[in-house]
């Protein structure tokens, strides 16, 4: 197995700070000094951290997307609730990456086509399940709706568990899992919904 490139050396060792840190206060010095390289070595694969957030970003999706076609795949419960299960394992599996995914500011993913079209193609797995499951006569302000909750309290979970908040207020999470199995439960999210006639 051949090692790793530079830039693979450069990205890996941002996301792991990115994880541990947060992204703000993310410097080319930083990057350079936790991938053992010069300092000026990120620069021959990235012209700024924009460059970084990019690349750690369009892996990030990319990567999320095949998460989420993955979790689609289980049949030990319902597809919502492994939707909501893949989503949230994905963020506290790859929080570097997370971490820097749906910030528009490190991202700039509206300026960028090939980004948002990676960022699309995640979030269309969701879009498509939610369409599948409500049938194709439902109207379109009925999936919009499915699809805003899945969304608000996949992501919602997935951010105050990386960020340590849920277990401060309401202690320890010993089973993930467990966890988003009943909050899928409790939101009325969990088992197929019945598609309009």
């Amino acid at each position: 197995m051949s090692p790793p490139s530079l830039r693979d050396t450069v990205l890996r060792a941002a996301v792991d700070h990115i994880a541990e840190h947060g992204p703000d206060g993310l410097s080319f010095r930083q990057v350079a000094a936790a991938a053992g390289v010069s300092h000026q070595a990120p620069y021959h694969h990235f012209s700024d951290r924009r460059g970084i957030f990019r690349a750690i970003a369009l892996e990030g999706f990319t990567m999320f997307a095949a998460a989420l076609r993955a979790a689609e795949q289980r049949t030990d419960i319902d597809q919502s609730t492994a939707l909501l299960q893949g989503y949230v394992d994905f963020a506290v599996e790859h929080k570097g990456h997370f971490r820097v995914m749906f910030r528009f500011d490190l991202t700039h993913i509206d300026e960028d086509s090939t980004l948002a079209a990676v960022a699309d193609d995640s979030f269309g797995v969701l879009v498509d399940h939610v369409q599948r499951e409500l049938g194709d006569s439902a109207p379109l302000d009925d999936i919009r709706d499915r699809v805003a909750a899945m969304w608000s309290i996949a992501h919602g979970m997935a951010t105050l568990l990386i960020d340590g908040t849920l277990e401060h207020k309401v202690g320890p999470v010993t089973d993930r899992q467990a966890l988003v199995r009943a909050i899928a439960a409790h939101s009325g999210l969990a088992g197929p919904r019945s598609a309009h006639p």
